[in-house]
């Protein structure tokens, strides 16, 4: 029993992996492709990976929802996870990227599964929500430019169904959020959206520290 979370020494963090990560071969060359890039810490950690994946087997989910592809590990893994009539409505501006994910989505067997949307991810939002699709996405990941989180957060609580759940990344930010030393405007956007996650009662919040921070909103049944 701890009265607080462990802190992961390399060797602690070492052993969680040996003992529970169950990475399929292609996420696994893709994490390793990805790495090469410039930008390759943008990547999610594997164990994250895995955890969103469980939750997607868990509720069942068959409509998701990604704001920022990437090289799309994130949205191969809930590809994976979701049945063969499942479907990713996925969310970038970087069709260079991106062009590894697609080569991986189709290696993988699941390209048709995953829908990318090439354009402003607010734009492509505003055009579900217009298309009626409220309420009839399962899960949504949010993982793009922190200064907009608040804004997609509340398009994506509008599509997303009573029940569904909206998972949020890097809301621990390398520790800086608690830093009172570091004031950038990304760091104080995250600091924000997290409080004002803390007072919404549309949703059943948590934060789980894993990877670099994962918030899980649960959206209320509608009364």
């Amino acid at each position: 029993m701890s009265l607080q979370t462990l802190n992961l020494t390399p060797e602690l963090y070492y052993y969680l992996q040996q003992v529970s990560l169950r990475e399929p071969k292609i996420l696994a060359q893709l994490r390793a492709e990805t790495a090469q890039n410039p930008r390759g810490g943008m990547q999610i950690s594997p164990e994250q990976g895995q955890f969103m994946a469980f939750l997607v087997r868990l509720m069942g989910a068959k409509k998701t929802l990604e704001i920022g592809v990437f090289t799309g590990y994130s949205s191969l893994v809930v590809a994976l996870a979701l049945p063969p009539e499942g479907r990713i409505v996925a969310c970038d501006v970087d069709a260079q990227v991106t062009d590894v994910a697609r080569r991986y989505w189709q290696k993988a067997g699941v390209g048709d599964r995953i829908d990318l949307r090439i354009a402003p991810a607010l734009d492509t939002l505003d055009r579900l929500i217009a298309n009626g699709e409220d309420n009839t996405f399962d899960f949504a990941f949010i993982d793009a430019d922190k200064r907009n989180y608040l804004n997609y957060y509340e398009k994506a609580l509008t599509l997303v169904r009573p029940g569904g759940i909206i998972a949020i990344d890097n809301v621990l930010w390398f520790g800086q959020v608690a830093d009172p030393q570091v004031n950038d405007p990304r760091t104080q956007a995250i600091r924000d959206f997290n409080q004002t996650l803390k007072k919404d009662e549309r949703i059943e919040l948590t934060l789980v520290p894993i990877g670099d921070g994962l918030t899980l909103a649960w959206k209320r049944q509608l009364t």
